[in-house]
């Protein structure tokens, strides 16, 4: 396989490296702030997750009957655009998402779902402003690594609350398996608290900060997969995700409930979700 890959082809929103043998890198460039659509996800996202499981896969199984096994390493960094370091994703476009209610149960739910079983370990390398869909997305990932903050504001937020957006049922579920402590759940979901980077690294939602530019985020977030990469030579540890993540798994098949109960009129709807 020959890289870098570009999906979609014909006008490429990520741009896909493999940079070290047992290491992938996705990029997101979908404008300025990496606004999450159906196009990113359907035609970018996911073909750039299959060309990266497949190319390890077949890694994988190179080395099976060999007594080193390191070639079976592996790891995937996600990162904004590495051309800045104010945005790794400011959420879901809401005004390209479809409103007939089939985007999250067979569009963006199924990327959660497979991140959160991704065979190799995932490390989100958040280069900028995580917010709503794309810290929803950064929770799917095993693992992230922040930018400081220290050169610019940088915050991770889930803003639904205070614009009366209902949650997806996958939304509640990613964040119960990903954020145990009952008191920062509460700030994330229903305060819709601005974590800044050190306060994300003490509430656990980040595993470190990565310095102040988006090289120094990728050079901590690759150290980081050198260091986990290795557990993926023994090919179970999306086997294991399926069951340790089990309730979140069946919570992106529920019914995603994006609606307002307190809105009933359909442009109003459309008017309050645009803010996101």
């Amino acid at each position: 396989m020959s890289y870098p890959l570009s999906f979609p082809a014909e006008k490429p929103l990520v741009t896909l490296t493999h940079p070290k043998d047992t290491l992938w890198v996705l990029e997101l460039h979908n404008g300025q702030d990496n606004r999450l659509t159906p196009t990113l996800i359907e035609h970018a996202i996911k073909p750039a997750l299959n060309a990266v499981e497949g190319h390890w896969r077949e890694q994988w199984r190179a080395v099976q009957s060999s007594k080193d096994k390191s070639a079976g390493n592996g790891a995937l960094i996600i990162v904004g655009r590495k051309d800045q370091d104010k945005f790794f994703s400011n959420g879901l476009d809401l005004s390209l998402v479809p409103p007939n209610g089939n985007f999250f149960p067979e569009i963006y739910n199924p990327l959660l779902e497979r991140l959160l079983k991704f065979p190799i370990p995932t490390i989100c390398a958040i280069n900028g402003h995580c917010f709503a869909g794309g810290f929803m997305l950064s929770l799917a990932c095993d693992y992230r690594v922040m930018i400081d903050g220290s050169k610019r504001n940088a915050w991770l937020c889930m803003n639904e609350v205070d614009f009366g957006a209902v949650w997806p049922h996958s939304f509640a579920g990613v964040l119960s398996a990903k954020i145990t402590n009952a008191q920062v759940r509460r700030k994330i979901a229903l305060e819709g608290h601005r974590f800044t980077p050190t306060e994300a690294l003490d509430s656990g939602i980040v595993d470190a900060l990565g310095g102040g530019t988006t090289a120094t985020v990728l050079a901590k977030a690759e150290e980081l997969a050198l260091t986990v990469g290795v557990k993926a030579q023994g090919g179970v540890w999306g086997l294991i995700k399926n069951d340790i993540y089990w309730d979140a798994l069946q919570g992106t098949k529920r019914d995603p409930r994006m609606t307002n109960p307190m809105v009933d009129d359909a442009a109003a709807q459309t008017r309050l979700f645009s803010k996101l």
